[in-house]
């Protein structure tokens, strides 16, 4: 029997998520709130002086199992970035919605709507922002649809 020579062979699917990018205003308050509000722990970071720019890897595991979620701080730049109408949020999972948006209020975290059911299903979530303006939706993982 030979060894399988790729993931798809092994069982794996060929192709998986590595990192979502969001440029960041003020670097240290962004990691302040994904690693206190949501518990992300910094995997690995990269300061880049001939580009004027840091990027910061953060998530919940090591790289090689999950997906991370890259800061990028460019140095010189002092207004505000636009959004835009092509994003829509992030999400992240968390076992008890209610008490995790408690904890987000009692850290002065904004909660821009408040936890409940999805309109039309039973998902319960409920959506922050960072500091940045970007909607963050936390879903309880245990009211998720199965898949098919």
């Amino acid at each position: 029997m030979t060894e399988p020579t790729s993931r798809s062979e092994a069982g794996h699917p060929s192709m998986r998520m590595l990192h979502t990018m969001i440029r960041v205003r003020d670097l240290e308050k962004a990691i302040e709130f994904y690693t206190g509000a949501l518990d992300m722990r910094e995997i690995r970071r990269r300061d880049a002086p001939e580009g004027r720019y840091t990027n910061v890897f953060l998530g919940y595991g090591p790289e090689s199992q999950m997906t991370l979620l890259e800061l990028t701080h460019n140095w010189d730049q002092s207004e505000p970035y636009p959004i835009g109408s092509a994003f829509g949020h992030l999400a992240i999972g968390v076992a008890d919605i209610y008490q995790s948006c408690k904890r987000f209020e009692q850290k002065g975290i904004k909660i821009t709507r408040a936890p409940g059911p999805v309109q039309f299903g039973k998902t319960l979530i409920a959506f922050i922002e960072d500091p940045d303006g970007r909607k963050i939706e936390i879903i309880q993982e245990d009211t998720l649809p199965t898949s098919i």
